[in-house]
Order: structure tokens, then sequence, then C-alpha cells
């Protein structure tokens, strides 16, 4: 099997428990903290945790309401799930760098400054908020088992004449909510005894 053509079941198993993953992760270790320690920084250039949550749910309010529009048009044209999903070569690319710092996914994937997290005194609501973020992308998996998700295509937000498939950016936005959540978690050991 090629890395563009993958067992549709397996990789929507796959991302799904990634996605659970994160959202027990985040409950477990990121719920329970108070703001205090959600806004703390391990420097003055560094984001805190709850900044770092607060740029995934940026990130989320964009990409989540344009996948369930896209997939609602999929499912209006009668789009049906293959055996295979296939994603692209730039998508592939998209998703190992997202998962890095300072990558071509990045850029890729960034929302305009504006959308950067503003606040350094955030509540604890930005992880309920999150969490909430999560179980939607849940639900979006469901959906996108049911189309051709390979055949679904997205914009960016920065450049609207580029669009990559569903499943490259599901893949995407996973890998960024990972790295994020790890930031997240380092920040608040490194912060802790402040």
């Amino acid at each position: 099997m090629s890395a563009s053509a993958r067992d549709t079941t397996e990789f929507f198993d796959q991302l799904t428990n990634q996605v659970l993953a994160l959202r027990v992760l985040a409950y477990r270790h990121l719920r329970p903290l108070t703001s205090e320690q959600l806004n703390r920084r391990p420097g003055y250039d560094n984001w805190s945790a709850a900044q770092c949550l607060e740029h995934l749910n940026l990130v989320g309010g964009y990409f989540l309401p344009t996948l369930k529009a896209r997939l609602r048009l999929a499912h209006t044209k009668g789009s049906a799930a293959g055996q295979r999903v296939r994603s692209g070569w730039l998508g592939r690319y998209v998703t190992r760098s997202a998962s890095q710092r300072n990558g071509l996914g990045d850029s890729l994937l960034r929302l305009p400054k504006q959308y950067a997290p503003t606040g350094t005194r955030l509540t604890g609501t930005v992880v309920e908020a999150f969490n909430r973020q999560l179980d939607e992308l849940l639900r979006l998996l469901l959906l996108a088992r049911q189309v051709d998700a390979g055949a679904v295509r997205v914009p960016n937000p920065l450049y609207p004449w580029l669009r990559l498939r569903l499943t490259d950016v599901l893949e995407a936005l996973v890998a960024h909510a990972q790295r994020y959540v790890k930031q997240a978690e380092q920040i608040v050991q490194a912060t802790a005894n402040r």
C-alpha cells in the first residue's frame, strides 16, 4: 500500500484514537489546573499553556466549521466512502511539518496574526472550549467516514486558492493539536515550582 492510499477504516480509526487520547490527556492533566497554573509562562517571549490551547481553539474556530460545511456539501452531492482514502504529496508534507516547529505546514495552516492568542490571563474555560472542539472533531471524523474524504477539498485561510484534501487537513489538525498539547504540558511541568 502506498503512502497516498490507505485503508479508510484504519485511517479514521487512527485519527479517532489520537483525538480520544488528546481528550483524555486534556481532561486528566489540563482541566484540573487553576487559571494561575495555566497562565504561567516559562519566559517573557514564551506562551503559557492557556495560550497554546487558545491558539488551538482559534485554529479550530476556522477549520471545524469549514470542515463541517465541506462534509455537508459532499453528503448533499452523494459522495460515498471508498475502501481507501487518498492524500496528496503536499498534504503529507504539511502533516509532517505541522507536528514540527517552524515547518511549511505551520505557515500553510497558520491563521493571520490577529487570530493568535491575545490574552495573557486566560481563564480555565480555554480548556473546556478545547475539549468541546475535540468533541466536534470526533463528530466530523464520523461524518468523514461516510464520504470520499480524499476528494473533498478544504481551502486554506491564508491562501484560498490552496485546497488540500480533507484527509490531509484532518491529519494536519490532529498533528498540530498533539504538538501544542504536548507543548502546554511541558510548560506546565516547567513552571510547576514557581
